[in-house]
């Protein structure tokens, strides 16, 4: 689903979203990614959202977002109360959605001008 009008911007917005790859900004991506207005990682280590562990963390914590995204595929699940632990014990929102929903919504924060990251995640 194409989800933005606009192609020229100075920072990461996510343009459209499917079942296998996500295109944000001009680049392509087709593996689970770490994303912020300013910075795309991509493949991410965690690959899958089953795979998330405390370790994976850092990398999102060196963003120094004030929120994350969390985007559990194409159904919602829960992070395991660890990882919500890790989030709650730097005091960043941690906010768990399907693909879709986590998309959209961050290109809003984006917008708004908050210090948003997204790790994204196809299954």
């Amino acid at each position: 689903m194409d989800i933005t009008l606009e192609s020229g911007t100075q920072f990461n917005t996510i343009r459209a979203y499917a079942a296998d790859v996500l295109r944000i900004g001009q680049s392509e991506v087709r593996a689970s990614c770490l994303v912020s207005a300013e910075r795309l990682i991509t493949p991410w280590a965690a690959g899958r959202f089953d795979a998330l562990t405390l370790e994976h963390l850092a990398e999102i914590f060196a963003l120094e977002p004030q929120i994350v995204l969390l985007g559990t595929g194409w159904r919602q699940r829960f992070a395991p109360a660890p990882i919500r632990t890790a989030f709650a014990e730097r005091r960043i929102g941690l906010e768990v959605m399907e693909l879709g929903a986590a998309c959209r919504t961050f290109n809003v924060l984006v917008h708004e001008g908050r210090p948003v990251a997204a790790a994204l995640f196809f299954e």
